[in-house]
């Protein structure tokens, strides 16, 4: 287990070292800010708007997964109570205040994977958008200070069982 948190550190340490350039801290920040449901939102709308009613169900299913995602990730978050990395390492810089007080597991990733799991089975074509972007949102939560690499990893997986496991339920 110590050697998980030794990586768990470096690595967390290592991606927050690109937040010392003003410029990047400011990308990733607003990356963070789309990812916290303005881009699923807006993606949600804007394939209602040019679908119309082929839309209604893909944008049901996202918005029932990213609610199914937001009470699992709280619940989480409740029952481990790991704190966040800034909140122990100095060396770790603050770009954008946290949503919340607990970093495990990362709500961003869990819910830009299950988000995107979801959009891609009703609109591959996507891809090429939402892969990038999700990835994306992924790093900006430890680039930004807030997550260490394994909340994001657990995110991650979470979410890809939650998207997935949303499919049996359709």
């Amino acid at each position: 287990m110590d050697q998980i948190q030794t990586w768990d550190l470096a690595l967390c340490l290592h991606f927050n070292r690109a937040n010392r350039l003003r410029s990047i801290g400011r990308l990733f920040g607003v990356i963070s800010q789309l990812g916290d449901g303005v881009f699923w939102y807006g993606l949600m709308l804007a394939l209602l708007l040019c679908e119309e009613e082929i839309a209604v169900v893909p944008v049901l299913h996202m918005a029932a997964t990213g609610l199914a995602c937001t009470l699992l990730y709280k619940w989480l978050k409740a029952k481990t109570l790991r704190p966040r990395p800034f909140e122990f390492y100095r060396d770790i810089i603050l770009s954008v205040p946290p949503l919340d007080k607990y970093s495990f597991p990362s709500g961003h990733t869990l819910h830009a994977v299950a988000f995107t799991l979801v959009a891609l089975n009703y609109y591959p074509s996507l891809a090429v958008l939402l892969l990038p972007f999700t990835l994306l949102v992924a790093a900006s939560r430890m680039v930004l200070g807030l997550h260490y690499p394994t909340d994001v990893l657990a995110g991650a997986v979470i979410g890809a069982l939650v998207g997935g496991a949303s499919f049996w339920l359709v």
